[in-house]
């Protein structure tokens, strides 16, 4: 029979589990409270997490903790000759849990959000908007809970601030799939392009607004008379912009559509050819003059951008970028050529007086490790985190060491195994804070490339 335990710390009772059990094969349960912090008000939860030690191996699952779950529970064969992992097997498929190890790579299971200008495709998201998933291939868990099941082993205790690794994917449709012109105090990001559209972009070059346009810059005698002029350009902008956004608002209420729900860029388009002409030429001019003052840099496929505090930035239609950032939400928006949906406003007065008139010149990338079977690159190092691009030569193999700190690995273009687990290009893993060490393997008659993550 498997008992019960009801903890506060459930991996402290997995410690002192471990260290009465020695090598026996057994099974422990641990129900617990969880509090949602990701979630309005924190709502509590309790969740059951189940350990299996299995050949020496630690196996784990983790759900809501319910009574019919309690009583599938005793399914499980525990025999004199211990639990065999297709018993533990069994009782995971038959309650939709996944089989996870406690000490490899866990692969993420993305959830999508959808933006006025396309969606985010989040790995580690952990957020009121969504949470993504840890998955065996076949069932998964919400990340939050999977990590709250061991958070020392898995994040080194981190499992509140993991970096947000995600996916941007905007529309390949100039506006309707350009970023909102925005800056940040805090969250410090990077962007590794993975692909072009070449809808939109067909010799294959794309770009993202990136700061201010330095030509128009030297016409200025100071910083203060370029800041008043491009603040004058957005005004001027945003009153046909909230002209346009009411007149559309207008056609929501008409359609049953909340003003701050997101639609579909057709229904968009359809909205929009019913305007009056003279607004829409209007709006077109203003967006010109306004966008005059800002600089656009050219960015294809492999390239690299890290974004400064302080600096403006947009990503253009039909760019698609790996981003990785520290997990804060806090932004400025100065312009969108659509309207915002998540605030009732703009922040330009209050972003211009910290905004970087001069944008830095993007560095090239330091290369760390240079080999006939693999080259590694630091991408970026930020205070609070490091990534690095790993490229794989045909076959070719790379010794992961053990740092104590938590990783994440997407595959940005290829294939790799990390020590049993085959990842393909987008596809990402979660690595233990508290692993051996892994070794990544290019599966691939060409190059692969991975990008490893990990705070500093």
């Amino acid at each position: 029979m498997v008992n019960i335990q009801r903890k506060d710390n459930p991996e402290a009772a997995l410690d002192l589990w471990l260290a009465e059990a020695g090598e026996m094969d057994q099974v422990l349960a641990v129900e617990y409270e969880y509090s949602q912090y990701y979630l309005p008000g924190a709502p509590c939860i309790k969740l059951l997490a189940i350990y299996c030690q299995i050949d020496g191996q630690l196996y784990f699952s983790v759900a809501e903790s319910h009574p019919s779950l309690h009583s599938q529970l005793q399914s499980i064969n525990v025999s004199l000759q211990g639990v065999r992992l297709e018993g533990f097997r069994t009782f995971a498929q038959l309650n939709s849990l996944p089989v996870l190890r406690l000490d490899g790579p866990l692969l993420l299971q993305t959830v999508s959000i959808a933006k006025p200008w396309g969606q985010e495709v989040w790995y580690t998201g952990i957020e009121e908007r969504g949470v993504s998933r840890v998955t065996d291939g076949l069932v998964s868990a919400p990340l939050s809970w999977v990590l709250s099941v061991a958070p020392k082993r898995l994040a080194a205790n981190c499992e509140q601030q993991i970096n947000l690794l995600k996916v941007l994917d905007p529309l390949p449709e100039e506006v309707y799939g350009d970023l909102y012109f925005e800056l940040h105090e805090e969250k410090r990001e990077v962007y590794i392009v993975t692909n072009i559209d070449r809808d939109a972009w067909p010799d294959g070059v794309g770009a993202i607004r990136y700061g201010f346009n330095p030509e128009v810059r030297s016409i200025y005698s100071s910083n203060e008379l370029f800041r008043a002029d491009y603040l004058t350009a957005v005004h001027d902008y945003q009153v046909i912009r909230y002209k346009i956004d009411s007149e559309i608002d207008l056609l929501r209420h008409k359609e049953g559509i909340e003003s701050s729900a997101q639609v579909a860029a057709e229904v968009m388009k359809h909205w929009l050819s019913l305007l009056p002409e003279q607004m829409i030429v209007e709006e077109k001019s203003l967006r010109e003059r306004m966008n005059a003052f800002t600089e656009l840099l050219p960015i294809k496929e492999g390239d690299v951008v890290k974004v400064p505090l302080l600096t403006p930035h947009a990503l253009q239609h039909g760019v698609r970028t790996v981003e990785f950032q520290t997990p804060v939400y806090e932004r400025m928006i100065l312009s969108f050529a659509q309207k915002v949906l998540t605030q009732n406003h703009w922040d330009t007065d209050q972003a211009m007086k910290i905004a970087a008139v001069v944008t830095p010149v993007i560095p090239e990338l330091s290369v760390l490790e240079n080999t006939a079977s693999y080259q590694l690159e630091q991408v970026v190092k930020f205070e609070d985190f490091q990534v690095l691009r790993l490229t794989l030569s045909p076959g070719a193999g790379y010794n992961l060491t053990q740092t104590q700190c938590y990783g994440l690995l997407l595959v940005v273009d290829g294939e790799v195994d990390c020590s049993g687990a085959s990842i393909a290009k987008e596809c990402a893993l979660l690595l233990p804070a508290e692993r051996p060490e892994l070794c990544i393997t290019n599966s691939m008659e060409r190059e692969s490339v991975v990008l490893l993550a990990s705070p500093m």
